[in-house]
């Protein structure tokens, strides 16, 4: 089994199949994995099998390697899209997430004005003042909801400590539209246990949820890479189409990446 762990702090740049060019801004490790999830098709792999032994980057040095980085863009002549939070982990996890985001949207501004700035991540700290109001900042708040079944989260995505997905419904929709929802959709089997929420049973309540949220877009996209749990299976294009189809037809644009 192959897994990905990110260089750190900066990473890339990488062709996203959902956000084009982007230079990727990593603010955990570089040697392993930290995360409040631990989702079973999770391309790091599993955190208990890649435990970091160095710390995470500090503010300072994501600064200086993200504007060095960029100079180095700048005089290829090829510019980043998007300048994405992702990487080994959850990125609001860190305990300078906010100011990192001010530093990152001055370097932006100063070296590709055209550019987004994106996060990618899990929900689990959006209840942090300072994590809601950076995410304000930022062009794309692009936030997970898998399913709002509390035992298919559990059962997929492991959340560590306590996850309430009610909680986390409320806390999207204090963004007020300025958030785009994130939803991995697979088939297959785990441990012997069915975790297929391409269904009607977990499709429609999610979708009755994305209304409430009113965000301004939904992606919904499958497996891609190598999953560190067996038996994994992506969904379909048809399946896919199928739920972004009824999504636009809610009044929210939705992509679907297969």
């Amino acid at each position: 089994m192959s897994t990905i762990i990110y260089p750190s702090p900066i990473f890339g740049p990488v062709h996203s199949r959902r956000l084009g060019i982007s230079l990727g801004i990593n603010l955990l490790p570089a040697d392993g994995k930290v995360c409040s999830f631990d989702c079973i098709y999770c391309e790091c792999g599993f955190n208990e099998d890649h435990r970091p032994s160095l710390p995470l980057p500090t503010r300072q040095e994501v600064a200086l390697a993200l504007e060095k980085k960029l100079q180095e863009m700048e005089i290829e002549g090829q510019l980043p899209d998007v300048l994405t939070f992702a990487g080994n982990g959850e990125p609001t996890c860190h305990p300078h997430f906010a100011e990192i985001i001010d530093d990152t949207i001055l370097l932006r501004n100063q070296y590709c004005p055209n550019a987004k700035v994106c996060v990618l991540s899990n929900s689990t700290m959006i209840h942090r003042q300072q994590v809601h109001d950076a995410l304000m900042k930022v062009d794309d708040n692009i936030l997970k909801l898998d399913t709002v079944d509390p035992i298919y989260i559990n059962k997929v995505d492991h959340p560590n400590g306590t996850y309430d997905v009610n909680t986390i419904i409320e806390r999207m929709k204090a963004f007020h539209g300025h958030i785009i929802i994130q939803t991995m959709f697979m088939r297959g089997a785990c441990n012997g246990e069915n975790v297929d929420n391409t269904g009607e049973e977990y499709v429609d309540p999610w979708l009755e949820v994305v209304k409430q949220i009113k965000p301004q877009q939904v992606m919904v996209y499958t497996i891609d890479r190598e999953t560190p749990a067996q038996g994994l299976e992506k969904a379909s294009r048809e399946q896919l189409d199928a739920i972004r189809d009824r999504v636009i037809a809610a009044g929210i644009p939705c992509s679907a990446s297969y």
